[in-house]
């Protein structure tokens, strides 16, 4: 029997169906090597050399697919068809060379398959080839230079800006494009404008609507119509003046299907109609891929195979008739400007498999419907419609309108899916161009039924989803298919951005870091510079490019960058990106000409600042007398919430002070949030603040309110047992009860001013009942069983859903529903979490090195071997910068 090894169980699953018992098919469970986590792994002085190591997770796998190889001679390599796909292949086989697992005489083929379905595995096996080494040294020479800008550049983040955590080669360009939309929103200054709207009526009494285009014989321009009193004198002028049909034109039109999906477009379609984050668009795909549902999701390519075709124009001519049926195949040529793999679009590997026939999970059903449907579309008859322009003048020709108006004559590929919006929003009668307008006839009078002026104001450029800025970078020439899921996770899990209503929004850090970037390593996160290196990384994919001649050339500039960065201090740095950052952090304006001058005391400057944890915000240069701080610019809403008063007040313990002079009460926006102030810093006295806890609303806060919240704490009894008190207050982690050390925390933030002794015993007892251990929790589903035996099941915790396999307790990710997880992607994230458990496992090991030292006293220097190796072992670890980006 030959060993086939494919990177997950779930492939290895559906893969063995089709193979049958000649074949034993197992997982790798993706990468089994990688670079070590520490300075040094790659060397540029050594001719770049890597030095790789089999993850700890990975030994097992590597030992499961050795121990197959003792009696098979045969060894089948039938990893994913892209570049990662082929790096994987080679490591298995550089892995299993190296534990002699693979002998002179052990057979290796390589085989890719675009579709996991019996005819494409049974052809795949019947033409076997070598490991393509041009797709591998794409692949090395990409780590190696994600891996020297996270390991190289990152410590210098830290170093020179407080707080940051690391950068990369291509998510730094991506966060670039985040902040500068986010400068370009801030900057925007919206300008008014008006348009006249006239409802009008045929002498057969039909309405329909018209808008104003010509005024004073002139056409107009956007801005023509500036004011409240333009608009006025264009309605009078269509008031005072008749109204006629001048010109009545109507066109054939049609409108082509959109091409099958690729990589970006289907997450940007999945953004749009479902509200998928791309990752969770990308872990869908993959289990209707390693289903065999769907062709290999990570691609390019927009053409589909001719089988394909032909069996699309079966299914329309079967679903929906003849007419729907084009007279030729659509073909779509490639507009990316590479096609790195060739590999065709996205579509179903069965084109007949309606998505009503098939049961699957939510998230993969939602996606496997819009696939199919694009697909079939895509092979569809044009839409058809007539579209119709009314012109009405004025017999002077000082004033002229016009109506349009468009009706579907044939529905075409429409009849399935249209692009961007919903298939139930479809109406075949109307259209974004207008509906469909009455018999309309040149010559004929129209009667003015009702003239109404509408104020506009420009709009600010909209901020990106995830999907738009895929676009974006794909217009750009940035990123590749296989990278564009991880490139906007990574900037999210680093809180440089934040995802609020789908919406990317910079976070301070992230403001940070790209304006220090563009200041000082420039050249590394410009957008043309990025699209270029990405060309030539395509050409090393073709063979065209030298890798190690292509990490020369970044290496030389690279360094030499990193050098000129050796001697900058702190202030220098946070001095720089003040003057950058200064007009959108202090702009202008002629009510404020001086707005870096302090609000509070008038005397210090306004200046960028960082906290101990990075976070940046504008304080007083006049510093420690005065205490003034206010969030970065882009907040709005912290704009003008910041500094709000409320009112005027004075607190003394419980008790209000008489005899205590009222002070402003205030909302202000710090680092750390929103918090309530009592008056201001006075000489050496800080002034009395409280935050105001998560889920109690800022904006809703009244005197009364942020009083209460200022006397915290707050004693809600003595407790019947031991006359100690009960009290309510805020801390680090929140609203809470108290009792002696017994903390129980309050979910309603609003209970804190309001909690009663009767609830606040009910809690203190229920925190305290599970002080001495956890009931045993109930799980919300058993998965089933694990590939190594035990149960898998899902639980729901306190920092949400996680899957758990004996001792192995792995998070569910944000992006994937509780109720869609399945057994495969449990295992596949008890897998990535199972080594710091079997690290701390191996440590515990150590006493049996001790009973060895026991023997002699001459051999005591011989026990000091353990610990120093363990020493040796742990000190690199602890230099580690974090994780540089993988694509």
């Amino acid at each position: 029997m030959a060993v086939v090894v494919v990177e997950s169980p779930a492939k290895a699953k559906t893969i063995n169906k089709y193979l049958g018992p000649g074949y034993t098919v197992l997982a790798s469970y993706g990468h089994v090597r990688d670079l070590p986590p520490k300075d040094g792994s790659v060397d540029p002085e050594q001719n770049f050399e890597m030095k790789w190591e089999v993850a700890s997770d990975s030994a097992k796998h590597i030992r499961a697919i050795a121990e197959a190889l003792k009696d098979d001679s045969k060894l089948i390599l039938a990893t994913d068809p892209d570049r990662e796909g082929e790096a994987i292949s080679w490591h298995l086989l550089e892995a299993l060379t190296g534990r002699k697992a693979v002998k002179k005489d052990t057979a290796v083929e390589r085989v890719v398959f675009n579709a996991i379905t019996k005819s494409a595995v049974t052809s795949a096996m019947e033409n076997p080839r070598e490991i393509d080494m041009e797709l591998v040294d794409a692949y090395l020479a990409r780590r190696a230079l994600d891996y020297l800008v996270g390991f190289k550049l990152s410590p210098v983040l830290w170093r020179k800006l407080p707080g940051s955590r690391s950068a990369g080669r291509v998510q730094s360009v991506a966060l670039r494009l985040i902040v500068e939309r986010e400068m370009e929103i801030e900057a925007f200054r919206a300008r008014e404008y008006w348009t006249v709207k006239a409802i009008l009526a045929t002498p057969r009494g039909d309405t329909y609507e018209a808008r104003l285009v010509s005024l004073d014989a002139k056409k107009l321009d956007r801005y023509d119509l500036g004011d409240e009193a333009a608009a006025s004198r264009a309605v009078a002028a269509i008031e005072a003046r008749d109204l006629s049909v001048s010109a009545v034109e109507s066109k054939p039109a049609t409108r082509n299907p959109a091409a099958p999906f690729m990589t970006s477009t289907l997450q940007q379609e999945a953004s749009r109609k479902f509200g998928f984050g791309a990752r969770q668009t990308m872990n869908a795909a993959q289990r209707l891929y390693e289903a065999g549902y769907i062709t290999y999701m990570r691609t390019d390519g927009i053409d589909m195979a001719p089988e394909a075709v032909m069996s699309a124009r079966d299914v329309i001519k079967n679903r929906y008739g003849e007419a729907y049926v084009p007279k030729s195949p659509r073909m779509y040529k490639n507009k990316a400007k590479n096609a790195q793999e060739a590999h065709e679009c996205i579509r179903p590997t069965d084109m007949a498999a309606h998505p009503d026939t098939l049961r699957l999970e939510s998230d993969q059903w939602k996606l496997y419907d819009l696939v199919w449907k694009r697909s079939v579309a895509s092979q569809m008859e044009a839409a058809r419609f007539e579209r119709t322009t009314i012109d009405i003048s004025s017999p002077d020709g000082q004033v002229g309108l016009r109506a349009t108006g468009q009706v579907v004559t044939f529905d075409g590929f429409l009849k399935v899916y249209t692009e961007g919006r919903d298939d139930d929003d479809i109406t075949l009668s109307d259209d974004d161009e207008g509906g469909r307008l009455p018999q309309i006839i040149s010559g004929e009078s129209a009667e003015k039924r009702q003239i109404t002026p509408d104020q506009h104001f420009t709009q600010p450029p909209p901020r990106y989803t995830e999907a738009t800025l895929v676009k974006r970078m794909e217009e750009l020439g940035i990123g590749r298919p296989s990278t564009y899921a991880s490139i906007v996770s990574t900037i999210q899990e680093r809180e440089y951005v934040r995802k609020d209503k789908n919406r990317l929004f910079p976070e301070d850090k992230g403001r940070l870091v790209t304006a220090f970037l563009a200041n000082y390593f420039g050249r590394y996160v410009d957008y043309d510079f990025t699209a270029d290196l990405e060309t030539d990384l395509d050409r090393v994919t073709t063979g065209e490019e030298d890798w190690k001649a292509l990490l020369a050339r970044f290496w030389a500039h690279f360094s030499a960058a990193l050098g000129e960065t050796e001697g900058l201090r702190i202030t220098e740095v946070l001095d720089k990106i003040n003057e950058v950052l200064e007009p959108h952090l202090f702009p202008k304006t002629p009510e404020d000409p001086e707005p870096r001058r302090c609000k509070v005391c008038g005397l210090g400057l306004l200046s960028l600042k960082t906290s101990r944890n990075g976070s940046a915000f504008i304080g007083c240069s006049n510093y420690p007398e005065c205490r003034y701080t206010r969030p970065l610019a882009g907040d709005a809403e912290g704009s003008a919430l910041d500094g709000k008063v409320l009112g005027q007040g004075t607190i003394g313990g419980a008790v209000l002070e008489a005899d205590a002079e009222p002070q402003d009460v205030t909302i202000r926006k710090g680092p750390y949030g929103y918090y309530v102030q009592l008056g201001e810093a006075k000489d050496d006295t800080k002034p009395r603040r409280t935050s105001i806890p998560k889920g109690m609303d800022p904006d809703a806060l009244d005197l009364e309110r942020a009083l209460a919240l200022l006397s915290l704490p707050r004693e809600v009894g003595i407790h019947p047992e031991d006359g100690q008190p009960v009290e309510a207050s805020i801390g680090r982690f929140g609203p809470y009860v108290k009792h002696g050390k017994t903390y129980a925390n309050l979910k309603d933030p609003e209970e804190v001013l309001t909690i009663g002794m009767n609830r606040a015993m009910e809690l203190i007892a229920q925190k305290a009942a599970r002080g001495s251990g956890r009931a045993a929790v109930k799980p919300l589903r058993v998965l089933g069983e694990h590939p190594d035996g035990g149960e898998v099941a899902l639980y729901e915790g306190r920092y949400g859903p996680y899957v758990k396999w004996e001792k192995v307790n792995a998070t569910v990710p944000k992006e994937i529903e509780p109720e869609a997880v399945t057994l495969e992607q449990a295992v596949e994230l008890i897998a990535a979490k199972a080594p710091k458990k079997k690290t701390a496992a191996k440590r515990k090991a150590a006493p049996k090195a001790k009973t060895a030292a026991k023997k002699p006293a001459a051999k005591k220097p011989a026990a000091k071997k353990p610990a120093a190796k363990k020493s040796a072992t742990k000190t690199p670890a602890a230099e580690t910068p974090a994780d540089p980006e993988t694509e």
